[in-house]
C-alpha cells in the first residue's frame, strides 16, 4: 500500500492511474481528495470528466465542473468540458453563462468555445447566431485540423440557410 504525504502527490497518482486506464482507482483517489479537501478544484475537474465521459452521470459531472469553476475561475481546462456538457444537455442559458466566463480566461482555446457556442445555436435552429459563432471560431483558430472542421461547420450552416431560403415564398399582388 502506498502512503501519500501530500494531497498534491495523491492528485498526481490519481491522474497517473487515469492515464493508464485505471478509471475506478482514479475515481476512488479523486473522491478521497475531495472528501479530505473539498476546495481542491482540479480534483473536481477530473471527477467531472470521469462522470461525464466515462460514467455518463451528467448531474454529477455538472456539479463537479461547476464547483471547479467556482473554486478556481482562472483554470482554463475546465471550461471546454463544462461547456461541452451544457451543449450536449441543450442548456442554452448555461451555455451562454459559461461561454461568457470562458472567453475572458487566459489560456482557454477561444476557437473551441466559439465552436461549441455555434453548435448550441445550430442545435436550436438559430442559424444566424451559429454562423456568427463559427466565423468567430474561424477567426481565432490556429490548428489546421480544427480549421477544416470549422470550415465544414460554416458550409453546413450556409447549406441549411440556403435550403430555408428556397422554401420562403413571398406574396406579390
Amino acid at each position: 500500500m502506498n502512503t501519500y504525504y501530500t494531497i498534491d502527490e495523491k492528485y498526481l497518482q490519481a491522474v497517473d492511474k487515469l492515464s493508464y486506464g485505471r478509471t475506478p482507482k482514479a475515481l476512488q483517489l479523486f473522491n478521497e481528495i475531495v472528501s479530505n479537501d473539498p476546495l481542491y478544484a482540479k480534483a473536481h475537474y477530473q471527477l467531472g470528466k470521469i462522470y461525464y465521459y466515462d460514467l455518463e452521470d451528467y448531474q454529477a459531472a455538472g456539479y463537479h465542473f461547476k464547483t471547479c469553476m467556482e473554486l478556481e475561475p482562472g483554470f482554463p481546462g475546465n471550461y471546454y468540458h463544462y461547456l461541452n456538457l451544457a451543449v450536449f444537455l441543450n442548456m442554452q442559458k448555461l451555455v451562454k453563462a459559461i461561454a461568457e466566463k470562458a472567453l475572458v480566461v487566459p489560456g482557454v482555446d477561444v476557437a473551441d468555445i466559439y465552436e461549441l457556442v455555434g453548435l448550441s445555436a445550430e442545435k436550436n435552429k438559430e442559424l444566424e447566431k451559429a454562423l456568427a459563432a463559427y466565423n468567430n471560431a474561424f477567426d481565432t483558430v490556429t490548428n489546421k485540423t480544427d480549421k477544416r472542421k470549422i470550415e465544414e461547420s460554416i458550409e453546413r450552416i450556409n447549406a441549411k440557410m440556403q435550403r430555408i431560403k428556397a422554401y420562403q415564398y413571398t406574396l406579390v399582388e
